[in-house]
């Protein structure tokens, strides 16, 4: 098969679909990979070692999406990478449909097989592929939201950990996910107050073995989420429904009662945001203020440590990648139910139930077996 890796043109995106490690092995493997020159350069991953592994350097990513079978990269297309798609090509990135019904319609029009990481799920009904940026998003969601702080960047003035004398900062983390562990992790490592909801009484049960007296453990619903957002100087979003929109857990009129100079993160903000005040930044322009708090809703936050983000995900994507090409996309699904449920546009159908709000969903066996 015929791999293709176009460079990434999201604002401040330089993670890279595949890196020369899983480049060599693909070309083990009896394939070709074409990269686009420059592709990984701003992370240390040099043309010249794409070059070593294997890899055809070509200019322009017009030649990379004519010539490919199969589309590895990182962000969702943007509106004219989805016009350079064809039928039958297979796309394999993060997509985020459920948000963004522009995308979605264009992909349809496109007729390829686009097969989102963060619906490819495992045995244990966990997201393999969207679980290293969960990580990577959730830790930094403490770093971004503690700057935000800070009374230069329009926060409240207050030090996350405190100092003898002096209070913590008080971190509300909304959702027990993925996410939300490893930003209760790193509140919790800078000595914040530290409060995790989630609706699992199972989820809250792992976490209070896991951090013990250090994390405060509470059942999310409406009275304890508005308690803890309007006492909280820092409120991380990590609220997650596989494939679907992210519920809005905080209302606008929560935001209007919330302490000024207080700062939420919204990790959800590529699912939606899990904040009805929220909408999707960039890292050249990463906040806003609405009633006197400060929004963090850079849809990539990933992103920002691209080259630990590439590596993370490499290692998660290398087997699905090798099996689409080894087998082709029909049989690679056929085989596993997992890498499936990572279908969500086949033919111009909509097949993630996730999406069913966006028009009719074909299971998607059936359309494979179509």
């Amino acid at each position: 098969m015929l791999v293709g890796v176009p460079k990434e043109i999201k604002n401040h995106e330089y993670r890279v679909g595949l890196t020369p490690g899983n480049v060599r092995q693909l070309v083990a493997h009896g394939h070709q990979v074409i990269v686009q020159r420059g592709a990984g350069t701003a992370i240390g991953l040099t043309d010249e070692l794409y070059t070593a592994a294997g890899a055809t350097l070509v200019d322009e990513p017009q030649e990379i999406f004519a010539r490919a079978e199969m589309i590895v990269k990182v962000k969702e297309p943007q509106p004219h990478e989805c016009c350079m798609l064809r039928p039958g090509q297979i796309l394999f990135t993060y997509l985020h449909l459920a948000p963004d019904p522009e995308q979605t319609r264009l992909l349809q029009q496109s007729g390829a097989v686009c097969i989102a990481y963060e619906t490819v799920t495992d045995r244990n009904g966990g997201l393999p592929l969207l679980a290293p940026m969960s990580e990577v998003a959730g830790r930094m969601s403490i770093q971004a939201g503690a700057h935000c702080l800070e009374k230069s960047y329009g926060g409240i003035g207050i030090l996350l950990g405190g100092v003898p004398g002096t209070p913590p900062a008080k971190v509300a983390v909304i959702g027990g996910g993925v996410v939300g562990t490893n930003a209760a992790r790193m509140a919790i490592g800078l000595e914040a107050y530290v409060t995790v909801l989630d609706k699992s009484l199972d989820r809250l049960r792992q976490l209070d073995m896991q951090f013990g007296r250090r994390l405060n453990t509470v059942y999310s619903n409406d009275e304890t989420v508005e308690q803890a957002v309007l006492e909280a100087d820092l409120v991380i979003g990590a609220v997650l429904v596989p494939g679907a929109s992210a519920p809005k857990v905080v209302s606008r009129e929560m935001v209007r009662r919330m302490k000024p100079g207080s700062v939420l993160v919204d990790v959800a903000i590529d699912q939606g945001g899990c904040f009805e005040t929220s909408h999707a930044t960039t890292h050249d322009n990463p906040t806003y203020v609405v009633d006197g708090v400060i929004h963090y809703c850079v849809a990539n936050m990933p992103g920002a440590v691209a080259r630990t983000s590439t590596f993370a995900l490499n290692n998660a994507t290398a087997p699905f990648v090798l099996a689409l090409a080894d087998k082709g996309w029909r049989t690679a699904l056929t085989d596993d139910v997992h890498l499936l449920n990572g279908l969500n546009v086949f033919e111009g159908r909509l097949t993630h139930p996730g999406l069913a709000h966006l028009g009719d969903v074909v299971p998607a066996g059936t359309a494979i077996g179509a």
